[in-house]
């Protein structure tokens, strides 16, 4: 009889898992568009969506619309991206937030809105992708270097004193100059609010580039998963694998930077949750994290607007209360392990 430590973990049908999340996506979406300071009632929003005025009308497509449209993007995104920074590296606790990517990206645009005036468009754009590519090569660099090597603990640590010190750095920036204070003292926590109609269209190519990188590489990390030597005996190109997953992971990430600011633990809980219901086949991870990171995030977005109405709590205000418990219990579990 196969122990029940050496037995494969059963999962439910990949079909009827996406299929449920789905729904659920869809029952958030519909909810997010109806909570806010003033709640509409089912047909008060019903007649808002199909609408064009009346004062429902207004609320939905001009406010809360572009918010959840926005959820849903970057949503997608850092899951994704999580998933493949989970694969790539075989560390539990990666993730865009944790890794320092996130605040590469965010502190490239805070710097390049103060100093050069480019907080708007494109060049913000480009300026995140820039700089979580950046902060991407100094953690592995940093990492690598210990004697222990690109350890998950190490992988973790380096990220984590990357993260602090970019932090500090935006901190700096954004209280050296009022302008850049006024504009991004909520983006720096992570928020939906759209930050400019001329944002978002530059960012929608490079979130499809990313996703298409993703699935082309997601088969390769599936051989990957049984270790270097062997993915290489199966005629995987693992150098070549792992630059893409990660162009993948920077492109994903920088461009949820550029609209949502750094959003943290998306990326970490959302890859640990497809995995307990899909399985660890990437594809599946990538589709199933494709609708949980959004589902998430719409989630966690009508929860702010509740919790402190008639103001609101910023969306990565409460992912960071949802993800630090699990990020400490997952970190004492992979000690237990000794990963």
């Amino acid at each position: 009889m196969t122990p029940r430590s050496l037995a494969p973990r059963r999962t439910a049908p990949t079909g009827a898992v996406l299929l449920g999340a789905l729904v659920l996506l869809i029952v958030a979406f519909l909810v997010s568009l109806a909570v806010g300071t003033r709640v509409l009632s089912p047909v008060e929003t019903l007649q808002g969506i199909f609408g064009r005025e009346g004062i429902a009308a207004t609320v939905i497509w001009e406010m809360r619309f572009p918010r959840t449209l926005l959820g849903l993007l970057v949503g997608a995104s850092l899951g994704m991206a999580g998933v493949l920074a989970q694969s790539v590296t075989r560390n539990p606790l990666a993730d865009p937030g944790l890794l320092g990517i996130s605040s590469g990206a965010a502190v490239a645009v805070v710097a390049g809105s103060a100093f050069l005036g480019l907080g708007a468009g494109a060049p913000r754009v480009l300026l995140a992708l820039l700089g979580a590519a950046l902060a991407t090569a100094a953690v592995y660099l940093f990492a690598q270097r210990s004697p222990e090597g690109l350890t998950p603990v190490n992988m973790t640590l380096a990220g984590a004193a990357t993260t602090a010190f970019l932090g500090a750095v935006i901190s700096a920036t954004v209280l050296l100059s009022a302008s850049t204070m006024d504009q991004y003292r909520f983006w720096v926590v992570g928020a939906l609010t759209m930050p400019g109609t001329g944002v978002l269209p530059p960012s929608v190519p490079f979130m499809l580039a990313g996703a298409v990188l993703a699935l082309v590489v997601s088969g390769s990390l599936n051989a990957m998963a049984l270790g270097d030597d062997t993915a290489a005996a199966l005629g995987v190109r693992v150098m070549r694998t792992r630059l893409l997953a990660g162009a993948a992971v920077v492109l994903l990430s920088g461009t949820a930077v550029a609209l949502a600011g750094p959003i943290a633990f998306v990326g970490l809980v959302i890859p640990h949750i497809a995995r307990a219901l899909v399985g660890g086949d990437v594809r599946r991870l990538l589709a199933c994290a494709a609708l949980l990171g959004p589902l998430l995030l719409l989630i966690s977005d009508v929860v702010g607007r509740l919790v402190a109405r008639p103001g609101e709590l910023q969306v990565g205000v409460v992912t960071a209360l949802v993800g630090a418990p699990f990020f400490i219990w997952l970190t004492r579990r992979t000690k237990e392990r000794g990963l």
